[in-house]
């Protein structure tokens, strides 16, 4: 009897679920045994509120890890797998390689690699929500190429938009720099410093939504949507039984 591994999905999918697990229980601890005064913290050594940060996002990590199977389930929507594991890995990329190992800091140019490839991953999600309205019997519209490359480029760099108030906003209530206006000894950046990160998020998320848009206008105008082997699509129903 053959031993059948499982789909590679569903590994790579328990792989980053148990990274976030581990470093939720891992990061609770550190958080209790962190020096309460910023004065006591020893060169090099993480801070409270570093640690409040890491658990946040590894909290939003296992949220939003279900997503796709949510939107498979209650919406019945059918989430292609490649684009899944694409998902699955940027989570783990960003999250546990880029907050918990500090990759962020480590490994030169980390965030704005992500930024780039996140762009990339909205402006095809971008396409797949105008193929959804395409599809829709209730909704009948007839875009043209050009049309669904802005709305791929406007969607993904509106979320974009969204994620830098969502940083914005969570670095002002619980003290964190996910916007890196800090360095990772706790110095604050000062002036045109300050604002490079969340400019440069911004600008690759707008390249990245460009190029994306600008090779599925490509290919729609040449008649080879290549984008729909990627795109999210309606399950079918199922047909009745005899």
């Amino acid at each position: 009897m053959k031993l059948r591994l499982p789909p590679l999905r569903t590994l790579i999918f328990f792989l980053v679920l148990l990274s976030l697990l581990a470093s939720l229980i891992y990061l609770a601890v550190q958080l209790l045994l962190a020096p309460d005064s910023e004065a006591l913290v020893q060169e090099g050594e993480k801070q409270k509120s570093d640690y409040v940060l890491m658990l946040v996002q590894c909290g939003l990590g296992v949220v939003v890890l279900f997503l796709p199977s949510l939107l498979e389930h209650r919406l019945r929507l059918d989430v292609p797998d490649a684009i899944e594991i694409l998902y699955f890995l940027f989570l783990y990329a960003a999250i546990y390689l880029g907050e918990v190992r500090s990759f962020y800091y480590r490994i030169p140019n980390w965030d704005l690699i992500l930024h780039a490839f996140s762009g990339l991953m909205l402006g095809a999600l971008g396409f797949s929500v105008v193929n959804l309205l395409n599809r829709d019997r209730e909704v009948r519209v007839a875009l043209s190429p050009a049309f669904v490359a802005l709305f791929a480029f406007l969607f993904a760099s509106t979320v974009g938009v969204l994620w830098e108030i969502y940083e914005y906003c969570v670095d002002g209530l619980l003290q964190t720099n996910m916007q890196k206006f800090a360095l990772e000894s706790g110095a604050a950046l000062t002036g045109r410093e300050a604002l490079a990160d969340t400019m440069e998020d911004l600008i690759l998320d707008c390249a990245g939504a460009a190029l994306m848009s600008a090779a599925g206008y490509l290919s729609l105008k040449r008649g080879r949507p290549w984008l729909g082997k990627m795109a999210i699509s309606v399950k079918r129903e199922d047909p009745p039984k005899p």
